[in-house]
Parts: C-alpha cells; structure tokens; sequence
C-alpha cells in the first residue's frame, strides 16, 4: 500500500521515535538499520539502500510518496504504544 506524507511530517515521526527504534524495525524487517534511516530521509547508500521514497519539492519540505508503508505503520505503532522496541546486542 502506498501513501502520501510531507517530508517535514516524516522526520517529525524519526525525531519522536526512541532510541533503538530503527535497529528494532530493522532487525523485524531483516533490513539494515541504514536502509530503515535512508526510509525516514537519510543518504547513506554506502550501507543502505532506497527502499520505494520518492521526494518531490514543495512545502513543508516537499511530498514524499512511500510504495510501502511498512517501515511508517511500525514506527507509528511504536509512537503509539502499540509495539514494543526490542534488540539484541
């Protein structure tokens, strides 16, 4: 499922998260940690890659259009509560 969200609104949702967040949707995922990052609007593709995010400029830092709202649902989930973070060392 697709789905539409300001940039701005994407980073709001990484700022909020935990600490350990990303490694934990990462590690439920099978993903590397850089690829979740690189989800939220990070640039390392050195170790991540792009995972369907496609930016387009305008307000509130422009739209972003996300083929899979997988990685946005367990980030939502975890700001409400509703997931717990785990990790392993």
């Amino acid at each position: 499922m697709s789905a539409t969200i300001t940039f701005n609104q994407l980073r709001r949702i990484k700022d909020s998260l935990p600490e350990g967040s990303m490694r934990s949707i990462a590690e439920a995922l099978n993903l590397d940690v850089e690829t979740v990052r690189n989800y939220f609007g990070g640039a390392n593709y050195d170790r991540g890659k792009s995972i369907g995010i496609h930016l387009e400029q305008g307000p509130d830092g422009g739209i972003v259009v996300l083929d899979d709202t997988t990685i946005l649902e367990m980030a939502r989930e975890i700001l409400e509560g509703k997931r717990e973070i785990h990790l392993t060392n």
